[in-house]
């Protein structure tokens, strides 16, 4: 059973890759190869995805890592051009720093010197274990840096619990097809801007229309009193 849900997940974060354009992510063009060891096969699985991201678009990626993860920039930049980090290796430390309180520049070298016991052993010494509270914060952390990005990513069965209200196929644009980084807050900018266009326009009519109406001719007793016949001026 396992093994089957390792393979579907695999095989939609291939899909994935496809969508995006990007092919897959080559194991040698990192450093330290690519062969995560999470001891979660979602973690593993969207951290390959990761690589994907972080390749095709460095600088949301970095942003990323930077605003939300408390990374410094030219750390990040030294990683993934110098040292040739993965970016899934880059991401998961600095998520795992956040959860235990420390500089993300920690837990990178402690992933220096025991990425061969993989990413399970290495949370496990700094405290995180699979099944923890901690290791679900971590899990739960992917899914609104995927929205920050507007792209689609899988929800298993135990994050359910922590976004009812969404399929676990993702969330995907309209089209079904992930959208470029920052796409959703253009929409959002796009949409506010037509908005306020409305706005203006009804209020601008509005505005003729009070003119136009203190243009008309009276009507009531006015004009009825101006009707009336005019007498001769002499007596009866």
């Amino acid at each position: 059973m396992a093994s089957k849900i390792k393979t579907r997940l695999l095989a939609i974060a291939a899909a994935l890759a496809t969508l995006t354009g990007t092919g897959p992510a080559l194991a040698q063009d990192f450093t330290f190869g690519w062969n995560p060891r999470s001891g979660d096969v979602w973690v593993d699985t969207w951290l390959g995805d990761l690589n994907h991201y972080g390749s095709r678009y460095r600088e949301p990626f970095v942003d990323e890592m930077v605003r939300y993860y408390g990374a410094p920039r030219d750390l990040v930049h030294e990683l993934l051009v110098t040292r040739r980090w993965a970016p899934g290796d880059v991401y998961y430390a600095c998520a795992i720093a956040q959860i235990i309180g420390r500089p993300c520049r920690y837990v990178i070298d402690e992933w220096d010197r025991n990425h061969g016991q993989g990413w399970g052993n290495v949370a496990k010494n700094l405290g995180i274990r699979p099944g923890s509270p901690e290791f679900h914060r971590l899990k739960r952390g992917f899914v609104p840096t995927y929205d920050r990005w507007a792209r689609p990513i899988q929800i298993d069965q135990e994050l359910q619990r922590d976004f009812p209200n969404r399929g676990r196929g993702g969330n995907a644009h309209r089209d079904g097809q992930p959208g470029p980084p920052g796409q959703r807050a253009g929409d959002d900018r796009r949409n506010d801007d037509a908005r306020g266009n409305r706005g203006e326009s009804q209020r601008g009519q509005a505005g003729q229309d009070r003119r136009g109406n203190g243009n008309a001719k009276p009507k009531g007793k006015g004009q009825q009193g101006g009707d009336r016949p005019r007498g001769n001026g002499r007596g009866g």
